[in-house]
């Protein structure tokens, strides 16, 4: 299908990914196995489900990776406002960060609708 790599919602994927790294080191140690770790995990799994989907052989394949990144995007937001409510990490960072996920956000809907006009006859 192509190479992921092109995608803009994939290289916006990895800046929030390396992000999410940056902001947790902040964060409590207590928090290394808990919140940290969730949000990692969330944040790499939104270019990793890009990469792998755009790499499969349907669309229909693509588009339910395209969609397991927006739940995992959902859940990075979700432990994002978590943090912030805890004042965790830099407040400042977080709103930004925020934003680029409502960015990313419109850029996976887009994505997901552009597959499906595919799919129609």
């Amino acid at each position: 299908m192509g190479n992921y790599w092109d995608l803009k919602v994939w290289q916006l994927g990895m800046e929030l990914a390396k992000s999410i790294y940056l902001l947790t080191q902040g964060f409590p140690t207590k928090e290394i196995y808990g919140l940290s770790s969730q949000m990692q995990r969330a944040a790499v799994s939104i270019p990793t489900n890009l990469a792998e989907g755009r790499s499969r052989d349907s669309t229909k394949e693509f588009m339910h990776h395209v969609s397991i990144a927006q739940g995992s995007l959902a859940e990075l937001e979700t432990e994002l406002q978590i943090a912030e409510f805890l004042k965790y990490g830099d407040q400042i960072k977080i709103s930004e960060l925020l934003e680029k996920c409502a960015e990313e956000r419109r850029m996976l809907g887009g994505l997901l609708e552009s597959l499906k006009s595919k799919l129609k006859p």
